[in-house]
């Protein structure tokens, strides 16, 4: 049987972005807009098998929404996990052809181990998270300055809304879908 990525259900109330509280404490907010990109980039990747998810769609660009999985748990263990929580892990994904950041070395036989790693890693920056102020902070020793557990969700919710839009592209030359929400089964 060929495995195709999982259909997602949002844990928004309705499945509405909209649904996200408006009014309630800042990080349930930055919380549940980060939750809602996450499932987003799943939503263009639900029903596709391994092989539409590893193809590039959009040429000449090497871009796959398999890649853009494995980019996305790279970006999380990144900020999460080693920048903010001072964890000393390596990378998602690695090995020869897996540079920039998961975005290469795509292998569609491997689609189902690479979003149970995704998953994996995001509960992982879940729980690094768990219990600590947004006011937090961390030397960014790339940029030479201090940034808050704020500044990463923040960073966070665009850099998805970035790759979801590439997301869409992907997914509208794959099969022509469109839109924020699964295809009815």
């Amino acid at each position: 049987m060929t495995w195709t990525a999982p259909r997602i259900e949002r844990t928004t109330a309705d499945g509405d972005q909209l649904n996200v509280p408006g009014t309630t404490d800042e990080r349930v907010m930055l919380e549940g807009w980060l939750q809602w990109h996450r499932e987003t980039l799943l939503t263009k990747c639900a029903g596709l098998t391994a092989a539409q998810l590893a193809r590039t769609a959009v040429e000449p660009s090497g871009l796959t929404l398999l890649g853009l999985v494995r980019h996305m748990a790279e970006i999380e263990r990144w900020w999460f996990r080693r920048s903010f929580n001072g964890e000393s892990v390596g990378d998602v994904f690695t090995g020869p052809g897996d540079g920039d950041e998961g975005i290469e070395g795509v292998d569609a036989a491997h689609a189902e181990r690479d979003f149970a790693a995704f998953r994996a890693e995001i509960e992982a920056c879940e729980a690094a998270v768990a219990g600590r102020g947004l006011d937090e902070t961390f030397g960014y020793a790339a940029r030479g300055r201090t940034v808050s557990l704020r500044w990463v969700y923040l960073v966070m919710i665009q850099e998805y809304a970035r790759h979801n839009g590439h997301a869409d592209l992907l997914r509208e030359r794959t099969d022509g879908a469109t839109g924020d929400y699964p295809a009815p089964e």
